[in-house]
Formats: C-alpha cells, structure tokens, sequence
C-alpha cells in the first residue's frame, strides 16, 4: 500500500509538472514551494543556493523549451527565433513556426555538426554529458553549444581592454548619436550574419536588480542599438528607463530567450517590479508571444565569427612605411580582431613594427613583389628564422581581375588620388609606372622625390583613384600641385600645360555598394597615419562609396577619406569585443593632458610623412576660397546613388 502510494503521488506531481510545463518558463511556483533546483545532485553541473522563500521565481527543470512529446506550452522557432504558443506552431514536434522554417531549417547541417562534437572518443562521461543523455536531442545540441560557446567568450572577455573615462553607451545617449549598424561592416565579426537583430528583440540577462547569493536572470528587451551594443530594459519596466542598461550584444552574459530552461539557471524578476504581478508565467507568455529572440546558436557564430586564418610567426610583404614605394617582408607577431601587428624581419627588439588588418591592400603574399614588378627591399636575413613560415596566398584578399590587353592605363596618364601621406586630401597625380596584374605605381603632382622614392601602389580597381574631374562634379575640394600658381585650379589648362591626357574614365571602379552608411553615424576607425590606433569616429560627408571619417575632438585637417568597405572601420563595441585599446574623443577631460601629447605626435608623425612638400589642408583653403567660410554639409549625405551619370563629368577634348 505504502508503495502504491508513493507511486501515486509520484504519478500526481509529473502530471501537474506537464500541465503547467511552458518550456522556457517551466512551472511557476509560489513561495511556499521549495524553489532550488529540480536536478539531481549527481547530474547538476554545480551546486545553487536556494532561494529565499519570500521571492517569486520562474523554476527551469533542466528540460529544453521545445518539446518533442507534444505537450503545450510556450515555443521558440529553431531557425528565426519566433516565441508564440505552442499549438500554433508547424508539424507534430512543433519545432518550427510556419512551413518555410521548417524547410530553411532542413536545407542546412547546423544540427549533425554540433553531434559530432558531443562524440569525444576516448574520454570518460562527464557530469555535463549525463545531464545531455537525458535530455531530449535538441536539448543536448542547444547546451553544448552554447557550453562551448560560452567558453570561448569568458575566454575572450578576460583580455578586454576597457577604456577609463569613456562609455559608448553614455556618449550616444547624452547626445542623441547613431551608430552604424554592424551590417555596414561585412569584414566585422557577424558583419554577414547579424541577421534581424534589432529594437524589440529579447534576450535573457543576468538580473542586477537583485541581492541574492547566486547569479540568476531575468529577459529584457533592446531598447537602441548602437554597433555591437544595446540598450536592454528588463521586461516590466514598460516606460520605466531607471535601470536602464547597456551592454555588447555579443558578449557571454547575453543568451536567447530559453538558454535559462535549457542551462538549468533561474528566471527571477527584478525587485523593484516584483509587487506589480501576481503571476509572473502569465506575465511573460503575453508579452513573449509573438516577439523575436536571438537565433540558438547566436553564441556560436560569434565565436565562430572571430577565428581568423593568420597566425603569429607568419612571414607576409608588406609596404615599408619609410618608403612608401617598396615592400618589405614582416613576421605576423600578434592577431587582434583580425588586426595584425607586423613586425619587419629585420628588427632585432621588435620595435620596428606595422600595424593593418588581415585584409588590407598593403599586404601581399611573399613573392608578389617579385611576380607584378613591384620594388622590394632586399632582407639582410638571408634565411628564415626557426619557426617562421611563409603565409599561404589563399589567406589574402584577391583583387578583381583586369583585361589590360585592350585600351589600358599609361605612364604619364593624369588622375585624381587620395594622398596616403595625407588621407584628408585628393590630390592632383601621375601614374608613374604600369606593373603587371592591374597594379599601377602613382606619384602625386609637384610632391615627388627625384627618384620615385614617394610613389605608391593602387590597384586599377582601387577606390582611391579617381578620374580627371572627379571632385569636381562631386564638390570636393581638390589639392593642386604644389607651387602651381594659376588658382582656381583648371584641369583642362593643366593637361594643355604639361601636355599630358587624363586616364580615361572607363577604365575606373564605379562601383557603388549599397553600404547602408549615413552622415552623422558613428563608429570605430583606425587612424591611418598612425595605424596603431583605433578611435572614436563620424561619418561627415558620403561621396558615392566614399566616406569623410572624422576623429571625435580632433580637428578637421585629420579627417581621412576612406572607403565604405574599407577594413579599417568598425562597429561601435568592436574594441570592447576584441580586446583592443579604444581611444577615446579628445575632447574628453584629460585632452589638456594626455590628448594634447597625443596631438603633438599626431602632428610629428603627419609632418615626418609629408616633410616640406605638402601645404596642410587650411592653408590651401585659404587660397582657394580667399578666406569664406567652407563647411561640409551636415544631416544628409552628399551623393548615395549608384548611377555614375553624375558621378564624372565629361572630358575635355
């Protein structure tokens, strides 16, 4: 009898936990109820304080949110994240919201990948494993997923670099900013697979608003997103903002809206709204209904996102930074964020270095030099160094190919070209010097070195060549020769002068990318006269694909061009995500300090690149505009079509 009793109650308890079973939210209990976990000891990954009796709480039984039995409750789509009641979803397991899921889902292998990582062969069973054994299939893909996952992020989160004194999230909301949304930026980590991350998605979070011993969560919502960031508002706050928070999306304390049911972790409400419901289940399946999570294995594209191809003790080409117009050959010495720190072979302390990303045009593999004709300084090693081996050619970026059999570029041909040496100017230039695979060697008008020792390499594809009156046409300001004295300057008298044609239009890139970018969004952009440095930027002006970047605080003479798919600009939050230094807008407190040193530098290095040839950019405004007052146009971009009607004008005969 005793037993038959036992039975019953047992039989009673798993009824009533399937009746008020809601997957992610998994039985409310009131607090008469015990309230710690419902694993067993032995299964339990780590043992939780139970919870003090008084406070609500939304227990998880180990069990993932989708079932396959059947039962009803609550369910998430396993491919777009869509929380809705369970019944209503498609086929018998209600996995999937409608047909199309179910069928996108099916189409890929994301499922029998992650299982054959959970097949370790030669390893005992863990605790972990036990808990996977006794969950349902999806159960154990999702949790060692997102178990790997969350190893790889704790791991990258412990070499953050934070920045004293500077905090995005207060800067964009103290001054009503936008950021560029990390879609503009494909070279980024989860540049091409963001997906529809956005206002109103919900996401589960550590619960601050709390005192109790052990970590525990509750959902929020995106408020604003700014790059990798975003404004989280707890669910129940409704038009509260007082605890209010940002936080990189990206980073390991954010999980999808059921990581909780699945890891076995608490949902508590915050304290501060705890007395506004009585029946907090109910609460959260009307407001989750229908409202957008953060895709299952969102954790695992981050980290999958930021495993880059080049490796420490990789040999490359790279341009000597004293002599624009040779390459040197480098070792890889570190990799952040896809950003390599090159360390020129023949540095003995490894204080002559060169900093770029893995996809810069200024690398090349080892080699190239040699196969386009380009000049190489010659190393005094004459062989490598132990461990040293060369970068594979596959790893770099390709360039699109060229039919230079037909009409081509010429030596002596006039073009327009951002200066490297002085990234705020277009400049008037010569190509100087044709190389093999499109490659041109290009000189900038009344600058060069007697013996080309200034010119520099673009690619005929490159965006930063441009036609004979292309800042014309596109209201840019165009930097004559240095010492031509016939101002305002004319491009049809210059070709008459020095008896020289322009390169002709049709052979340029125009190319327009639907870049998303707009005037006024910020980001993160690398100063490229001293590379090293990543900072606080805004996008001023827009000129088709190419972006006016300007540096928080400085002045406008360090504005550089740069193009939309330049791999040198990033996401707000993408220093915080990789571990690298931020620097922050020099118009912060310590710029009388600090920044102002900083400056000096700037200006050094600017000075050591540009010597006595080049006048700055404000003293050719004064000239050219005979002292009237000339202003980049705000609030709306310049030119964001993709036709190139307007984008050259017609050349002169």
């Amino acid at each position: 009898m005793e037993n038959t009793k036992e039975l019953t109650e047992h039989s009673s308890r798993v009824e009533r936990k399937h009746r008020d079973s809601f997957g992610m939210f998994d039985g409310y209990d009131s607090c008469s109820e015990d309230t710690s976990s419902s694993s067993s000891s032995d299964e339990s990954e780590e043992e939780v304080a139970p919870l003090p009796s008084s406070l609500p709480i939304i227990k998880n039984n180990g069990q993932v949110y989708t079932y396959p039995d059947g039962k009803s409750g609550m369910a998430t789509c396993e491919m777009c994240g869509m929380v809705g009641v369970r019944d209503a979803f498609y086929s018998k397991t209600k996995r999937f919201c409608s047909v199309s899921c179910s069928r996108s889902y099916s189409s890929n292998s994301k499922k029998a990948s992650i299982l054959a990582r959970l097949q370790v062969a030669g390893k005992p069973p863990t605790k972990k494993a036990k808990v996977l054994q006794k969950q349902p299939l999806v159960a154990k893909l999702a949790a060692y997923a997102q178990y790997q996952a969350t190893l790889q992020n704790q791991a990258k989160t412990k070499t953050a670099v934070p920045v004293e004194g500077f905090s995005w999230g207060n800067y964009i909301n103290s001054n009503s900013f936008t950021a560029a949304p990390v879609t503009c930026f494909k070279h980024a980590p989860m540049g091409t697979c963001w997906g529809d991350i956005a206002e109103g998605v919900r996401v589960e979070v550590p619960n601050t608003d709390c005192s109790l011993p052990t970590k525990v969560f509750w959902i929020a919502g995106i408020v604003k997103l700014a790059g990798y960031n975003a404004l989280l508002r707890y669910e129940g706050f409704e038009n509260d903002s007082s605890l209010d928070f940002w936080c990189n999306i990206c980073g390991s304390d954010i999980h999808p809206v059921g990581w909780c049911a699945t890891s076995g972790k608490p949902l508590v409400p915050p304290r501060s709204i705890q007395h506004k419901y009585t029946n907090w289940k109910a609460f959260l399946v009307k407001r989750l209904t229908g409202a957008k999570t953060l895709p299952p294995d969102f954790s695992q594209k981050v980290s999958e996102s930021m495993q880059y191809p080049f490796k420490t003790s990789m040999r490359v080409e790279v341009v000597d930074k004293t002599h624009l117009c040779r390459t040197r050959v480098a070792v890889v010495d570190s990799v952040v964020g896809g950003r390599l720190r090159l360390v020129y072979e023949e540095s003995e302390d490894k204080t002559d270095d060169f900093w770029c990303h893995m996809y810069s045009p200024l690398i090349h593999h080892i080699g190239w030099s040699r196969s386009v004709g380009h000049r190489f300084k010659r190393s005094d090693i004459t062989k490598k160094q132990d461990g040293h081996f060369d970068a594979p050619p596959h790893l770099f970026m390709k360039v699109k190919e060229v039919d230079a059999a037909g009409e081509w570029f010429k030596e002596g041909m006039k073009l327009e070209a951002i200066d490297p040496l002085n990234l705020s100017a277009i400049c008037v230039a010569t190509i100087r010097k044709v190389l093999a695979d499109g490659y041109l060697m290009i000189g900038i008008d009344g600058s060069e070195a007697a013996d080309g020792s200034d010119w520099f390499c673009y690619h005929a594809t490159s965006p930063s060549i441009f036609p004979v009156g292309f800042c014309e046409i596109n209201m840019i300001e165009l930097t004559p020769p240095r010492g031509y004295a016939k101002l305002p300057f004319k491009w049809f008298d210059y070709l008459r002068e020095t008896d020289s044609i322009a390169a002709p239009v049709k052979l340029f890139n125009k190319e327009v990318p639907n870049h998303g970018f707009h005037v006024g969004m910020k980001l993160e952009a690398v100063d490229l006269m001293e590379p090293r440095l990543v900072c606080v930027a805004t996008v001023t002006r827009i000129i088709h694909r190419l972006l006016r970047i300007h540096f928080d605080g400085w002045e406008d003479e360090y504005d550089q061009w740069v193009d939309c798919e330049s791999p040198d600009l990033y996401p707000v939050g993408w220093c915080q995500l990789t571990g690298y230094q931020l620097q922050p807008p020099a118009l912060q407190s310590s710029r009388d300090s600090q920044s102002s040193s900083s400056k000096q530098k700037k200006k050094a290095k600017s000075q050591q690149y540009k010597g006595h040839k080049k006048m700055t950019s404000l003293q050719l405004k004064e000239e050219l505009l005979d002292g009237e007052e000339y202003s980049f146009l705000q609030g709306t971009s310049d030119q964001e079509s993709n036709g190139s009607a307007s984008y050259y004008i017609k050349q002169e005969p």
